[in-house]
């Protein structure tokens, strides 16, 4: 198994070749587990006496840890705050991100090498360890290095019996790679299957029976599982969106930073950081995935009855991506003589402060448009049959996402799925309420889950014979055109599935596991 911090799992789980840990017979049976030295002294405060860009890798994991931040928030701002660039930012973020995604799997192992349960040690130095780990096991670090950084991390952050500690389990960790160490501690996959993957994988139990559900239900083989998971411990590739009238994808990729996208005609795909590329720092083109793309310009493409007057609205607008490419596309059919004058995007977030974010997110474009902080369920009441157009990019468990969100993981469980449920439902009857006869519904989740997808659509259809369920796959595979996937060049259907739905899978089409559903209310 490669090094290399891109690298997934291995494609199938560990196969068992010995004993149990610390089971007699056994090498760990043998060996000495560490304890947490005497003289710890209570952590807290901002590493020093360590090179900046394991501080900056160290205070973004306790932030997630301790204040519930969000890594892909907290990151940046570390980031400029230490004023790292180039290869040391790139070193903070494997080293958060790596850590973040790879918890399941180096808490296991950890757990191997001391004598007591992971709950009992310093949180503070349990994130320092799984830093370390993350270095010795899956990057191209030397291991004195993993080792003595982390130990200096560990000392200056919670004392000098603590890196005692830290050293000792460091150590122990060093004496096998990876996927010995995945055999050693994944539980028996004969007999617990669904804990040998979480092991292997890195993901909770919980997930990984929904992934399995959200594959059979799709119609995917449940023994893609697998590939799935390691998937979103990959490092994603950052795509960006060349927002249409202000950039497009020829620009992006007349620079070496750029090169075009897989799915979406708006993407490139970047080589370097995004501030590299002068259209993102203007504002005129974003990072997005190529999945959240293709969701944005599904709802612009798909066919209305009547005429479509430009009067659109983002249901859950926050934090504002969409909404931005939205609005460009409503610019560039204005500028064409395609809607009217009265042409305008509503972005509606019930967040004040993510309102905000979407007021940025739109501060280029030039479309009309109107920000407003309200709850999303209320709309369709105050508004009947206003719309042309409405998307529903509904807050979900964000399984789809986990590449992206590593975190985020381990905070979600298996109550979000009916908990989120009542508030998906209401939203897509506020929009359907909303949209005018002919107008069209997109309903979106950056989630594969039949709960949080298909059976919202379903449930809020049932009985209702004034909207019809437009063949989404169709509409993507247009705006798709001759584009093919790499590894996939002879499937003409892009595994969209058969409709009339379309869900997008990390493992199949290298984007967030994106899922569609396009709703024409009859005339």
């Amino acid at each position: 198994m490669s090094k290399q911090a891109s690298a997934g799992r291995p494609s199938g789980p560990p196969r068992r070749t010995g004993g149990k840990p610390g089971r007699s017979g056994g090498r760990e049976a043998a060996q000495p587990r560490a304890r947490e030295g005497a003289g710890s002294r209570p952590s807290g405060g901002r590493p020093t006496s360590v090179d900046p860009a394991r501080g900056v890798a160290y205070e973004t994991l306790r932030a997630v840890s301790e204040r519930d931040a969000y890594a892909n928030l907290i990151l940046p701002s570390l980031l400029r705050r230490a004023h790292l660039r180039g290869r040391d930012a790139g070193l903070a973020t494997e080293l958060a991100y790596g850590a973040l995604r790879g918890r399941g799997s180096y808490d296991a192992i950890i757990a191997a090498g001391t004598d007591r349960p992971i709950g009992e040690i310093d949180p503070a130095v349990l994130d320092a360890l799984r830093l370390g780990v993350h270095q010795l096991l899956h990057m191209r670090i030397p291991p004195h290095a993993a080792v003595s950084t982390t130990v200096d991390l560990v000392r200056s952050v919670a004392g000098p019996g603590a890196s005692r500690f830290a050293n000792a389990v460091l150590r122990r960790v060093g004496e096998h790679d990876e996927a010995d160490w995945l055999v050693r501690v994944a539980p028996d996959a004969t007999e617990n299957p669904d804990g040998n993957l979480s092991v292997s994988y890195s993901h909770p139990e919980w997930i990984v029976r929904a992934l399995r559900d959200a594959l059979r239900v799709n119609g995917r083989p449940v023994e893609e599982l697998p590939t799935l998971l390691a998937s979103h411990n990959a490092r994603p590739a950052v795509a960006a969106t060349a927002l249409p009238g202000l950039s497009d994808v020829a620009e992006l990729t007349e620079s070496p930073y750029a090169k075009p996208g897989v799915l979406s005609p708006v993407a490139a795909v970047l080589r370097g950081a995004p501030d590299d590329l002068a259209a993102i720092r203007q504002g005129r083109a974003r990072v997005q995935d190529e999945g959240s793309q293709l969701v944005a310009l599904g709802a612009a493409a798909a066919p209305t009855t009547g005429t479509d007057r430009g009067i659109w609205l983002d249901l859950c607008a926050g934090p504002g991506g969409k909404a931005a490419l939205l609005a460009s596309l409503l610019a560039e059919r204005h500028a064409a003589g395609l809607v009217g004058d009265d042409a305008e995007l509503v972005a509606v977030e019930v967040a004040e402060h993510r309102a905000g974010l979407v007021q940025q997110s739109l501060a280029a474009v030039q479309a009309a448009y109107d920000v407003r902080v309200r709850d999303g369920r209320t709309v369709g009441e105050a508004e009947p049959e206003r719309y042309d157009r409405v998307l529903v990019d509904a807050p979900c468990t964000g399984l789809g996402a986990l590449r992206r969100r590593p975190e985020s993981r381990w905070r979600r469980t298996p109550t979000d799925l009916t908990t989120l449920a009542p508030l998906q439902r209401a939203l897509l009857e506020s929009a359907l309420a909303a949209v005018r006869p002919g107008g069209v519904v997109a309903y979106a989740t950056c989630s594969p889950h039949p709960a949080e997808t298909r059976m919202v659509v379903e449930d809020v259809l049932r009985g209702r014979d004034d909207v019809e369920r437009l063949d989404t796959p169709s509409v993507l595979r247009d705006l798709i055109g001759s584009r093919r996937l790499p590894d996939r060049p002879e499937d003409d259907s892009l595994s969209l599935g058969e409709g009339p739905d379309a869900q997008l899978w990390t493992h199949l089409h290298g984007t967030d596991s994106m899922y569609l559903s396009l709703l024409r209310k009859r005339i």
